[in-house]
């Protein structure tokens, strides 16, 4: 008998004691291993999560996380030849394990950069501005998003083992959660191994992963109010666990990616010979054979005009018949076996039920070599008829599109609507009128929509193709989730509270200077200060200075700036904001720098930028403007001897009426040169 996979368990590695299922290699039918999780304590698994792994990661911070999840994706990117090597038994060609495994890493990469970039070097999040409460400035509002003490379940599809829990793993780490991961059973087998390989690194803090090889079992009762479960399956599952008392009564948060009949649209305005037809065959082609089309994100829908449909068909009919099926193991195979007998067996009933308003363009044929113990099918391209309703209702997850027609924009826009809801459609045309239309007209029933031309073609990553940066999910029949997208998919996991407060306790509660908390005027110029010495609100208030006609008129010859409001004061006179000649905005800038800026090398290194800048009041000609810089929040980079500190500066008149308002970023040593 076969090994029997592994749990990793409230620290511990767990073999059940029954003999469990045997799951098969999806090329040859031979036992890879068996799976079991008779005997595992569910709870026990929550328990560990929430009591040792979740306070673990939540004492680091956002940067923190993010560097042992770079530390960790080079790890296991070292490792990835043993995992290319067990992805073959999923019947992954190179090419689709290179999509599972290297783009499961690549998200964990863009993870850990994405968090050190756009989050605090902190444990909370401020989302958003201040509100004023109050009428004198004493009463504040700040959205805030802190982490939960809960733990993420996440139970996963079979066709990407990898990719599929890294992606989930990756911003639920940075959120503070620790995860539980359940992968199918069909390909647990390569979960497994990256599971084991990740805990044998130390990498990660105890209690930060744990794996359920296996029957998911009673593991709901066991979450609460501050737990998630993010599942990618079927909408049958989906709905089972909809109704779980947890998820109905007990405030557990489920995020679904369901069933998902995505469409392409041939644009009316491409023609054979044009680029774009060769991309969407192309694209077509590829979505049917990636993974033998066993991904969420397929073409399953191939929309295309009435009057080009029989050349469009007999192009992609072409194409298809030219991919090589076979083991994945042979360099010539284009596209591997199912994932099992069974899968395959679910593919052709869903034909089946296609073939009742379709005409069959491609059918399939037998695999040269299958002895009938691998689940070997080749690509079947369907066209539909007038009026076909199985189409837009069923799903064959594997290598199987269908074909429709449509005449107007409209009716394009219809037919994709069918669909009840899809993870990603895509537009091919080269028409900006068309691709507005389209995109407009797709948008609310997709998570993501890919506009493709011979413009965007030679970096696109194509249809089917998740990216860490955006959006995966999808309304409707799709579940409704939304997973990744950046920082979104961090804030996702996180509690975003309402804080009322003074100024001072929203500073000290956010670690983010508040406006109308103190200052401290320190006797030293801030710019003297490393990071080690910094210190939120510190603050400079400099000398006034006047602005004169003679540096208005320098400025605008200087620059070019000779707008009417600086140059001519007959038409800044009827201007009803300026009333005469008034300073250039920039101007002012400019000479709130020369007040603040203190000269000499010191620890300060670079200025890199100005944010939320906004003009207030103007200033003619003869009024005086004075700056107060302060520190508002200080970033330390971890990887570097520097870190980033964000100043907010308020400049004013003689009035003292706010004439600007900004933030000023720069880059500051961590210890003083």
């Amino acid at each position: 008998m076969t090994r029997l996979l592994e749990s990793y368990a409230a620290g511990r590695w767990f073999t059940s004691t029954a003999e469990g299922d045997p799951l098969l290699d999806a090329s040859t039918g031979e036992e890879v291993a068996r799976i079991s999780s008779t005997g595992l304590d569910l709870g026990a698994m929550a328990h560990h999560a929430r009591s040792v792994g979740g306070p673990a990661i939540r004492a680091l911070t956002f940067h923190e996380r993010a560097l042992l999840l770079k530390e960790l994706a080079t790890h296991l990117t070292g490792l990835k030849d043993e995992l290319y090597e067990l992805s073959l038994r999923t019947g992954a060609t190179r090419r689709d394990s290179m999509i599972d495994i290297d783009g499961g890493f690549g998200t964990v990469f863009s993870y850990s950069s994405k968090s050190r970039r756009e989050l605090p070097n902190d444990v909370v999040v401020c989302d958003g501005d201040l509100e004023q409460l109050g009428r004198t400035g004493v009463f504040m509002g700040q959205h805030v998003y802190t982490s939960r003490p809960g733990v993420a379940v996440q139970i996963n599809a079979f066709n990407f083992p990898v990719w599929g829990m890294l992606e989930k793993l990756a911003p639920a780490f940075v959120a503070g959660l620790p995860s539980l991961v359940k992968p199918a059973s069909q390909t647990a087998y390569l979960t497994e191994l990256v599971v084991r390989r990740i805990i044998e690194s130390g990498i990660l803090p105890e209690g930060s992963l744990q794996l359920l090889s296996g029957s998911a079992g009673d593991l709901l009762d066991h979450l609460g109010v501050q737990d998630s479960v993010a599942f990618t399956g079927s909408a049958h599952t989906a709905g089972i666990l909809r109704q779980h008392p947890s998820v109905l009564h007990g405030g557990v948060q489920l995020q679904v990616e369901a069933d998902s009949l995505n469409c392409s649209v041939l644009g009316p305005d491409v023609a054979p010979g044009d680029p774009e037809w060769d991309l969407f065959v192309k694209g077509v082609v590829t979505e049917m054979t990636a993974k033998a089309g066993q991904k969420c994100t397929a073409i399953r829908r191939v929309v295309v005009p009435s009057a080009v449909a029989d050349e469009m068909t007999e192009a992609i009919r072409t194409r298809l018949a030219s991919i090589t099926v076979g083991h994945p193991d042979d360099e010539s195979v284009r596209m591997g076996p199912l994932a099992s007998l069974g899968q395959r067996q679910e593919v052709r009933k869903a034909v089946e039920a296609l073939r009742s308003s379709c005409d069959v363009v491609l059918d399939e044929v037998e695999v040269t070599g299958d002895d009938g113990r691998g689940a070997f099918m080749s690509p079947v391209l369907l066209r539909a008829r007038a009026g076909a309703v199985e189409p837009h209702d069923v799903e064959p997850f594997g290598p199987v599109s269908t074909v429709m027609t449509y005449d107007s924009l409209d009716e394009a826009m219809a037919l994709a609507a069918r669909g009840k809801g899809s993870l990603v459609g895509s537009v091919v045309t080269h028409d900006p009128g068309v691709a507005r239309a389209l995109v407009l007209g797709l948008a609310p029933w997709h998570g993501r929509i890919l506009v493709l031309d011979r413009d965007d073609a030679p970096e696109s990553t194509g249809h089917g193709s998740p990216l860490p940066m955006l959006v995966h999910g999808g309304p409707g029949r799709a579940g409704g989730g939304e997973e990744l997208g950046g920082v979104r998919g961090v804030l996702h996991h996180m509690q975003r509270s309402a804080i009322q407060a003074s100024p001072d306790m929203l500073t000290a509660i956010t670690g983010r200077w508040t406006r109308g908390s103190q200052r401290t005027v320190t006797p030293e110029h801030p710019f003297r200060h490393s990071l080690a010495t910094l210190a939120v609100g510190d603050t400079i208030v400099s000398e006034p200075r006047a602005i004169s006609r003679e540096d208005i008129d320098h400025f605008s010859d200087f620059t070019g700036d000779t707008f009417y409001a600086h140059t001519d004061p007959e038409a800044a006179a009827q201007n009803p904001l300026f009333g005469g000649i008034v300073a250039h905005g920039y101007l002012i800038v400019s000479m709130a720098a020369g007040l603040f800026v203190d000269p000499a090398p010191g620890p300060v290194l670079a200025n890199f930028g100005v944010d939320n800048l906004r003009f207030l009041t103007p200033v003619k000609a003869g009024d005086a403007i004075r700056v107060t810089l302060t520190v508002k929040q200080i970033t330390p980079r971890s990887s570097a001897d520097y870190g980033e500190v964000r100043w907010d500066a308020l400049v004013v008149n003689g009035d003292d009426e706010p004439v600007a308002t900004y933030d000023v970023l720069t880059l500051v040593a961590k210890e003083a040169p």
